[in-house]
């Protein structure tokens, strides 16, 4: 069987936005046209990849594909340099995409100009992870916390940002009209995930911390999903960094929260026994612009991090 790799391109930014648009326009091309590619993909691997009612998410078959899609094109990235001379790629599976991640990587990459990335769809930490071990891809960028039987042994990470968090609630929320809030306003609010919260350690922290007791979770069905639950139900909020873009304000309020300001840890992942070539030059990027823009400005007496990444500051600062 010949795979089409504009195919399988195809798929993996649709598996990584879960979402035709956005895939579309990343792509360059129409809905219509992606559509039909993955419908061609789907027809030459005889299995369905995504369903598609009740919004897009991944079969089980699309799944199993997911990282041998990934490796498919990061080979055929490896023999076009190959032939052209071109330098080495560096593959960064990124997760969390619903707090669009790779804005931070872009800005810390353009500080070096030369170094050339291929962005990979990571799941989540426990997936990039696994990844990782397996040389599947040389880093990794989301947020970092120990997993579980120490599926993460091997491996080496770096905080690269501290992002404070805003509570977007719905322009009907009884706190909607607030400059600022504490996070123990919110605790007669319910705390709305984007996914199942066991996979979400960040807000399950958060939700423990400042004793929201009323918490729902689903199926990751996207940002604009996230989005139209909050804006319909005055009785929700969600966490979101403070710099990620939202696609839609109507009918939101994004506020700002203090007393203490809760901080997104951002962190790059790799292998220590596989460390990619360019990986210095990536480390030294993320600390200039880091640097330059106070990515780790972080005071206990104003600001809040879960116990782990608090650790883990403490490590980088040593």
């Amino acid at each position: 069987m010949d795979l089409d790799l504009t195919l399988v391109r195809a798929f993996a930014v649709t598996a990584e936005t879960l979402h035709f648009g956005r895939a579309a326009e990343r792509l360059g091309t129409s809905q219509q046209a992606l559509s039909k590619r993955i419908a061609r993909l789907e027809t030459v691997l005889a299995v369905r990849l995504f369903e598609r009612e009740g919004g897009i998410r991944l079969t089980e078959a699309g799944e199993r594909f997911r990282p041998a899609a990934h490796q498919a094109l990061a080979a055929g990235e490896r023999a076009v340099a190959a032939v052209t001379g071109a330098g080495p790629v560096v593959r960064v599976d990124a997760w969390g995409h619903l707090y669009a991640p790779m804005r931070t990587v872009a800005q810390a990459v353009q500080a070096l100009g030369a170094v050339r990335l291929e962005p990979g769809p990571g799941r989540d930490w426990p997936s990039v992870a696994a990844a990782l071990l397996r040389g599947d891809t040389d880093l990794g960028f989301g947020r970092v916390h120990p997993l579980a039987g120490g599926l993460d042994a091997g491996l080496t990470q770096r905080l690269a940002r501290l992002e404070p968090v805003d509570a977007v609630v719905s322009t009907a929320h009884p706190l909607a009209g607030a400059g600022q809030l504490r996070p123990a306003d919110l605790r007669d609010s319910t705390l709305w995930c984007p996914a199942e919260l066991p996979r979400l350690d960040f807000l399950r922290r958060f939700a423990d911390e400042f004793h929201i007791a009323r918490r729902q979770d689903g199926p990751n069905l996207g940002l604009d999903h996230l989005v139209e639950h909050i804006r319909a139900d005055a009785s929700c909020f969600t966490l979101f960094p403070a710099d990620a873009p939202l696609p839609d304000h109507a009918g939101l309020r994004s506020i700002p929260l203090v007393e203490p300001t809760p901080l997104y840890a951002w962190s790059l992942a790799w292998r220590e026994s596989h460390r990619h070539p360019l990986l210095g030059s990536l480390l030294r990027g993320f600390a200039e612009v880091g640097r330059s823009r106070r990515w780790l400005d972080y005071a206990p007496q104003r600001d809040w991090l879960p116990d782990t990444d608090h650790a883990r500051l403490a490590i980088d600062h040593m």
